[in-house]
């Protein structure tokens, strides 16, 4: 009989030990279980719950204004992302004062790790890059591009994210729903939703992405971040294929600083051709020509020109933003919209293929996975001259009138969700979509 209790005994203190690790497996299969259940793009976020949760408290305060401009419900996704863009930004113990005259920098990014690497690698050889700001805008929310961005440890750098971003919706509005009609589906007959664009064809989430992120970010960058909201002078703007060279800052505080007396019509100053293929002139004189898409830098006055140009931007049938830009809201201006620049270029533009194709990691689009810019000793040091004077080119080409746009922007629901983007933080204005 003791034999049997001491056997007993012995039992009961191995299952006692046994049953921590049998629970502890079982829940680790159980969260595995979840995460693969939950949408992959969901999941990303868990790594950020301690940061937002620590900064905020367990409080934050949603604003009204989205409820009246009928913005879409928000998911778990979303709201986190919101409450990811209200932090301060990170590194200000290592440079804890930005400079009296910096110009902020922001970076546009989607999913191309390869090419942010690159953009990054030529950002952290920059001169004066400590001075300032970086602001990374995000197309949505991958790990691996958050991940490369906070790895950033040579300026002050915030990140933000397009809360209503498609790819932050897979099964709903801004996303693509089950209900959406596709191609050049007739929404009679398939009893789909949608409004085709001019050429009969239905919108795609990731490619009217492009559009909503630009107009999202300038919103949110000129009006709605107190880290620039009224910023009265120059933000810079780049994208994650843009490379950056060693006196790209240093030149564009010159440029700015002489666009005044040098070309006081110029709307803003430009780090390239407007020729994406084109190194520049090599001359010794300023050029003044339409604004490029690579880096290019425009103060508050030009974006409130812009943005009274809401409705032309967001009911253009045309999925580009440059595009829209260039074919209907800079000649609404009434005049020509010129852009300073130098004669030879601070950013090349290096993406070999379209946005959504080059995140794959074999390859990317770059040329065996690598891209060779040569950066000789005159891109390392300011090349701009204040004594130089200014070529104007007036024959420039560009979309000539009644050009009616590519297509891929015709959905109602797009149009409306980039005019309310214009008006989410002027609350005095909501009622007009103008």
């Amino acid at each position: 009989m003791a034999i049997n209790c001491k056997k007993t005994r012995i039992r009961d203190a191995a299952t006692r030990r046994f049953l921590p690790a049998v629970l502890i497996t079982l829940l680790a299969v159980s969260l595995l279980i979840v995460l693969i259940g939950t949408n992959s793009v969901t999941h990303f976020v868990a790594p950020l719950v301690d940061e937002v949760d620590v900064y905020f408290d367990g409080s934050y305060n949603y604003s009204q204004i989205k409820e009246k401009l009928n913005l879409p419900r928000q998911n778990k996704l979303s709201i986190r992302l919101e409450k990811l863009n209200q932090l301060p930004p990170r590194n200000r113990d290592l440079y804890p004062n930005l400079a009296r005259d910096h110009i902020v920098i922001v970076l546009y990014v989607h999913n191309r790790p390869q090419y942010l690497k690159i953009v990054v690698e030529s950002l952290s050889q920059v001169v004066g890059i400590s001075e300032t700001l970086l602001i990374v805008s995000h197309d949505g929310y991958f790990e691996e591009m958050n991940m490369i961005v906070e790895s950033i440890k040579f300026c002050q750098v915030k990140q933000i994210f397009a809360t209503y971003s498609p790819h932050v919706f897979p099964n709903s509005f801004p996303g693509e729903s089950p209900n959406d009609c596709k191609d050049k589906d007739d929404a009679r007959k398939k009893h789909c939703i949608g409004t085709p664009d001019q050429y009969g064809n239905h919108r795609t989430g990731r490619i009217v992405s492009l559009k909503h992120h630009w107009w999202w970010m300038m919103n949110t960058v000129w009006d709605g971040l107190k880290e620039t909201r009224g910023r009265i002078g120059h933000i810079l703007f780049i994208e994650e294929d843009h490379f950056i060279f060693p006196n790209a800052y240093r030149n564009l505080q010159r440029l700015v600083a002489l666009k005044p007396q040098k070309c006081p019509d110029c709307h803003a100053a430009n780090l390239a051709p407007l020729d994406v293929n084109s190194r520049g002139e090599g001359r010794d004189t300023l050029i003044a020509e339409r604004m490029g898409n690579v880096g290019y830098s425009f103060n508050q006055t030009v974006w409130r020109k812009i943005h009274r140009k809401a409705r032309e931007f967001c009911f253009f049938d045309d999925y580009n933003w440059d595009i829209t830009m260039w074919a209907t809201v800079y000649p609404s201006f009434g005049a020509p919209v010129y852009s300073l620049r130098g004669p030879r270029t601070s950013a090349v533009h290096f993406g070999k293929c379209g946005l959504h194709q080059g995140h794959q990691k074999k390859g990317a689009c770059i040329d065996n996975g690598k891209v060779k810019i040569q950066v000789e000793d005159a891109d390392k040091v300011p090349n701009i001259v204040s004594e130089w004077g200014v070529q104007v080119d007036e024959h420039q080409q560009g979309y000539q009138a009644g050009f009616k746009g590519w297509g891929g922007w015709g959905d109602e629901r797009d149009r409306q969700l980039c005019s309310n983007f214009a008006l989410m933080y002027h609350s005095t204005n909501i009622g007009s979509t103008a």
